[in-house]
């Protein structure tokens, strides 16, 4: 029927799960420290459905204590399950809330779960003639299919699969949806703790119902099957009719489906923005109002399923003002460009609705009037517009300028490269002045921009990205998310005058002069009044003298590296390439021939059938809420111990990641310009205070392995009259919390020069120093090194040869030993728990908003950082400073020699051989005297013709 009227019923907790792992890699945490994934997620999830569909009824259905029913038939049903998230427990008030203040109806009914209460509402709809979609991803509801009831399943990545009653005949093998719940039965579910009939996978189920077509009809014809499997289901036919008990979705819960209530109407806009203001959604805010705009909903067919992609409109902001001879206000007050002060719908500022004035420069007596002006301030923000993101490769398309809230200048620039330096050079004297503060957001990659051009940036520098990640390290940190929750503004989106990634994507060049100034004189004007709000927060937090003498310091020495670059052996790597080649065939034959047959061993899938089903090397294999066998890392190294094949499986995997991550993708990333290798540094990534990088990653590059350690032979010096330095500080983190927990017996050790590995050892085994064996220093070390990060008895026994009782004890007798360590570590707990965040020796923040969590595991994993972030964080500052100290030092003393990179506690550096023995005491002075403690720090230096020789 054209006209028949449609339900959809939302399964909550399946999209709102769905939403916050969808999140778990970038979490995201808004400025009051709150994880909203999952409620965005969710919106994300619920907005989508309401835009391609536009249903006339819409209802979001929850479970309420479980299945009453189902734990009285089975105590140990969804036993299993892992606690809740504290993120979601968080985000269902509030989910709630929005879906009330869209008038969508929340069903749910305490001792039903979700499923059941879809189902139910499901039927009840169908008799009324209409058209039901269930929206979940849980295959379970299949059994529900029927000519009037549809899954609508989420994809991942995106869209979504409709299942009726073909899709769902197809999927399982079966002749009737009410088979699914047979199938259930037969299988088990291993996230519900239903558990089936042993020995029966997919596979078999599928047989078994093509053959029987019931759990009933199969357990009536045991006499027909064979060998085990006759014996297994036999001995478990009760088990075989409860499971499919448990997998029967309930269509007699007590609630009704009254269609008026379940109306799709307008929602609450003036409510939902409110919250939404509160969880901080700016861009979802957008999302939603232009979801409900009236104009849009008209203009969307129901079943439309449309995506529609904006095109680049001429020239949307064509109220910049443009200066030509003899026709300018070069500094007319802000608002002279006569904008509007009407306030738009999501109650946020924008350029459309604020007072500004931003103007184009583009005449040489304009441009001198501007550098004029510029010389006389003491402060200006700045801001490139380029060809592209690789900084070193890129175009100079124009330079944005502000130095007052609301106003600001652009100056383009041509194609003609040759033009772009010359009017450039205009500006050499704002650049270069040591007296005006040069304010930016990401100012690393400006100043490597104008490197291009041999402009040089000189001066006191205020990042904003990099003042906000000390303000609010957990938080994302570009300019439009900090535009938007301090300043209640919302810029222009780059995807609005480009269009989004991808091939389609325009250059700026082709953008109207008239939009690329508003564009980009808007983005140096909030960056601008984003400083000044900044200056007041750092200061609160007590971290403005790192933020300028540290962080910001960094900027200059990490443009300098990355602008220097590393040389690379290709030649080498190709070789490397090869070697690892004939290693993963090898791998891979040893594999086959250990698991008897061929199989894809990089799909996680056939891998756990291999080793779980065929060569069932565990008797209870774990298992994803898919159904499929976990064999991740984690599950392997349990169990490589014990057999060889997971070994290989290992190695395998550390090869083919190793070729691909690095050998084989280095020579793509080498520089055409300059033939070397360029890897940005991240400085506002990591929340401990770490630098991290990117374009090569050479934080990651195994150092464990020997084939590992052989990627770092590629790098090599610039020429023959250079050499290699690689200098490391030894045992820091160790060195840091002995001195901040003041254990007088590791101190001790330290200063005498011993090797704390065997002190420990001594210690803890109760022997004399030189009677310490190799395996105890090794037990010792894994101690020394875990204790950071809340090492268990587990854990322990994982990485030695130590059963658990025997790892506890030694855990037990380290903390006898070291009973300060012990102390501080609990001070460390405890001062989270009252202050809500951790620091480190410079003052850098760690905030831990789930200190006081009351979900056990999430809250564990909060005190161990509570005790390493202050370790991390302070090696980290440590060698930080050290790197400015030298180059620093380098400058001053003009040395050829250079910095080129910094790698956890290690630096290396390109050295003119004939410095090298005037660099290396300065190397070593100014690493080891980057901060005072009572434990003196250590650093050895090693030199040669590449980076694993000089290591």
């Amino acid at each position: 029927m054209a006209d028949q009227k449609r339900v959809f019923l939302v399964d909550a907790y399946a999209l709102i799960f769905r939403g916050y792992y969808a999140f778990i890699k970038n979490p995201r945490i808004n400025s009051k420290g709150l994880d909203t994934s999952a409620i965005m997620g969710f919106m994300n999830s619920l907005l989508d459905v309401i835009k391609r569909e536009r249903p006339d009824h819409l209802a979001v259905c929850f479970d309420q204590g479980g299945s009453a029913d189902r734990v009285e038939m089975f105590e140990a049903y969804k036993a299993n399950r892992d606690a809740t998230p504290e993120a979601i427990k968080l985000a269902i008030p509030y989910i709630k809330e929005i879906l009330k203040a869209m008038h969508i109806p929340i069903m749910v009914k305490e001792g039903f779960e979700a499923d059941d209460v879809i189902g139910t509402l499901s039927k009840q709809a169908e008799k009324e003639g209409y058209q039901t979609f269930m929206v979940t991803p849980d295959k379970d509801f299949a059994q529900l299919v029927s000519e009037n009831i549809f899954m609508y399943k989420p994809r991942f990545g995106g869209g979504y699969d409709i299942w009726g009653v073909p899709e769902v005949l197809a999927k399982f093998g079966i002749t009737d949806p009410l088979q699914v719940i047979d199938y259930l039965g037969m299988i088990g579910d291993a996230s519900d703790n239903i558990p089936g009939l042993p020995g029966v996978g997919e596979k078999t189920a599928k047989k078994f119902l093509a053959a029987y077509g019931t759990v009933e009809n199969l357990l009536a014809n045991t006499h027909e099957l064979k060998g085990k499997m006759k014996e297994k289901v036999e001995g478990a036919k009760e088990l075989g009719l409860l499971s499919k008990k448990l997998a029967t979705i309930m269509l007699d819960v007590p609630v009704s489906f009254h269609a008026k209530d379940f109306e799709l109407n307008q929602p609450n806009l003036e409510k939902v923005t409110e919250i939404f203001n509160e969880l901080e959604f700016r861009n979802l805010l957008t999302n939603f109002l232009k979801t409900f705009d009236t104009e849009t909903i008209k203009n969307t067919p129901k079943t439309a399923k449309n995506s529609t992609s904006a095109a680049l409109e001429k020239s949307k902001y064509n109220k910049a003002a443009s200066v030509v001879a003899g026709q300018f206000d070069l500094f007319a007050a802000p608002g002279a460009g006569n904008m509007t002060k009407a306030e738009t719908a999501s109650g946020f500022k924008s350029i459309e609705n604020t007072n500004h004035f931003y103007q184009h420069i583009n005449t040489a007596f304009a441009r001198k009037l501007l550098l004029q002006k510029l010389m006389q301030q003491t402060s200006v923000c700045f801001d490139t517009e380029t060809t592209g993101l690789k900084a070193l490769e890129v175009e100079l398309i124009g330079i944005a300028f502000s130095f007052e809230a609301g106003k600001g200048y652009y100056v383009s620039f041509p194609e003609n490269q040759d033009e772009t330096k010359t009017i450039l050079e205009e500006f050499r004297p704002f650049f270069e002045s040591d007296e005006i503060e040069k304010i930016g957001h990401n100012l690393k990659y400006d100043i490597k921009v104008l490197s291009n051009y041999a402009m040089p940036v000189k001066g006191k520098l205020f990042d904003t990205m990099i003042a906000h990640y000390l303000i609010n390290p957990d938080m994302r940190h570009n300019m439009d998310i900090l535009a938007e929750t301090y300043l209640n503004y919302q810029p222009v989106s780059i995807s609005e005058l480009i269009g989004k990634k991808g091939k389609n994507q325009l250059s700026m060049r082709v953008v109207p002069i008239a939009d690329q100034t508003e564009y980009a004189v808007e983005d140096a004007d909030i960056t601008y009044q984003l400083k000044e709000h900044f200056t007041k927060e750092l200061e609160n937090g007590n971290v403005i003298k790192l933020f300028e003498e540290v962080e910001l310091p960094l900027v200059s020495v990490l443009t300098s590296m990355e602008i220097e670059g590393i040389n690379i052996n290709t030649e080498f790597l190709n070789e490397l390439s090869v070697a690892l080649t004939d290693d993963i065939n090898r791998l891979e034959k040893n594999i086959f021939e250990m698991a008897g047959e061929e199989f894809n061993i990089a799909s996680p899938k056939q891998l756990g059938i291999v080793l779980f089903e065929n060569m069932k090397l565990v008797d209870k294999p774990k298992k994803t809420k898919t159904g499929q066998y976990k064999t991740g890392e984690d599950i392997l190294s349990y169990l490589a111990k014990d057999h060889k094949i997971i070994r290989d499986i290992q190695e395998y995997r550390q090869y083919k990641k190793l070729q691909s991550t690095y050998v084989d993708a280095l020579p793509i990333e080498i520089n055409p310009k300059t033939g070397r290798i360029h890897t940005q540094y991240m400085q506002a990534v990591a929340a401990t205070g770490r630098l991290s990088s990117n374009n090569p990653n050479l934080q990651n590059i195994p150092i464990r392995t020997e084939r590992g350690r052989e990627v770092r032979k590629a790098f090599i010096p610039r020429n023959e009259n250079y050499i290699l330095l690689a200098a490391d500080y030894s045992q820091i983190e160790l060195r840091i919390i002995a001195a901040l927990s003041e254990e007088e017996t590791m101190i001790r050790a330290f200063k005498n020069g011993e090797d704390i590995h065997a002190s420990t050892a001594a210690k803890v085994f109760n022997v004399p120093l030189d009677e310490v064996t190799r395996e105890q220093r090794s037990n010792a070390k894994t101690v020394n090194f875990g204790i950071v990060y809340g090492v268990s008895a587990f854990g322990l026994s994982n990485q030695t040869d130590l059963s658990r009782s025997e790892a506890k004890e030694l855990i037990d007798t380290y903390y006898e030993t070291y009973p300060k360590l012990k102390a501080y570590m609990s001070a460390q707990v405890d001062f989270a728990r009252e202050h809500g965040y951790v620091e480190t020796v410079l003052n850098r923040r760690r905030y831990l908003k789930d200190i006081n969590s009351r979900n056990a595991v999430v809250r564990g994993a909060a005190e161990r950082n509570a005790v390493n972030a202050p370790i991390q964080g302070s090696a980290a500052d440590i060698i930080k400073i050290a790197m400015i100290n030298i180059h620093n030092r380098f400058e001053e003393e003009n040395f050829k020699s250079k910095m080129l990179l910094q790698v956890h506690d290690e630096l290396v550096f390109d050295v003119y051989k004939e410095e090298l023995e005037t660099i290396k005491p300065i190397i070593k002075f100014e690493m080891e005297n980057a901060f005072k403690m009572n434990i003196p720090l250590d650093v050895e230096i090693g030199t040669g013709s590449n980076w694993l020789e000089a290591h």
